[in-house]
This record gives structure tokens, sequence and C-alpha cells, in this order.
């Protein structure tokens, strides 16, 4: 089974794959933990529990591929959630993802459905984690077993292996 990670400021949304690997479904949204980091232990637990292979966070770079705020931040994410996930003995690894749009593509998916636009904040976090995850499902189907770089609890840079 596989994860999907959309991390942002305030709330991080979490998707997972079915075990066949077909589908991304919504799991939650976690409320953003920066002084205990709940929401990272709530993941691992996560991770144990459904026997999670790969967790896949989303990495938000500019239209032209720069880096931003939010781009460092998701790669602190990925290798604190790795060092974690390293110290609770659970075997699942950590893979940055790139996400430019999901968001946005979110929120339209959204209000095409009907829901109120005061009401996207409850959900557009586990949705936008559903289409990092169904990107990478796509991905794999097509040959890329492992998309992304891994996040193995160093610091990543904008150069490695992107």
């Amino acid at each position: 089974m596989l994860l999907g990670v959309d991390v942002g400021m305030a709330r991080v949304g979490v998707a997972a794959s079915d075990r066949n690997g077909v589908l991304a479904t919504p799991v939650k949204t976690l409320k953003r933990d920066l002084k205990k980091s709940s929401d990272i232990s709530a993941l691992v637990k996560l991770a144990a529990e459904r026997e999670v292979a790969q967790i896949f966070v989303g990495l938000p770079r500019s239209m032209s591929g720069g880096e931003t705020a939010s781009t460092t931040m998701a790669r602190d994410y990925a290798r604190d959630l790795a060092n974690a996930l390293s110290r609770a003995h659970v075997v699942a690894e950590v893979r940055l993802v790139d996400e430019r749009l999901t968001t946005v593509s979110a929120h339209r998916a959204l209000h095409e459905a009907g829901l109120d636009g005061r009401k996207h904040r409850a959900v557009v976090d586990q949705v936008a984690a559903v289409e990092i995850l169904q990107q990478v499902l796509e991905m794999r189907r097509h040959g890329q077993h492992s998309p992304g770089q891994l996040a193995d609890g160093r610091t990543l840079g904008p150069g490695d292996g992107s």
C-alpha cells in the first residue's frame, strides 16, 4: 500500500492507495503540529497499521520548476517523516514528487462537484493528496516504480535526484 501526503502550513492531507495500486482515496486531514509533531506521529502510526511500502510527499515547485519556501518546507517535512519512521522501526520509503497545481486542481474539482467554497478548507488537502498519489499510481502503471526523489533523513537540496 502507498500513502500520498499534501503538506501545508496549517494542515496535512493524507490519501491511500488500494492494495492493487489502482486507485487513491482520501484518508484524513491532520492538523499541522510544528511543536510536538503529532501529525508526523500520526503518519508513522498510519504507515505501520496499513503496512505502507512508500509514502509520497508532494513537492511544490514554482511553475518554472524552481524552488520556493514551500519546496523547502516539504523537503524538511519529508526528511523529518523519514527520520520518525526509522526511529519507530517502520520500514516505509519516503519520496518527494512534483505536485505543481494539485491544490489548484483540487479546489477546481470541489467547485465542479458543487461544494460551497467555504467548505473546501476541510477537504481540499485530502483531495490534493489524492491527486498526488493518483499521479504516482499513473507513473507506476507506465513503468516508473519509484517516482520522485528519495527522502532518506538527510537534507535534500535542489540538485538531489529529482
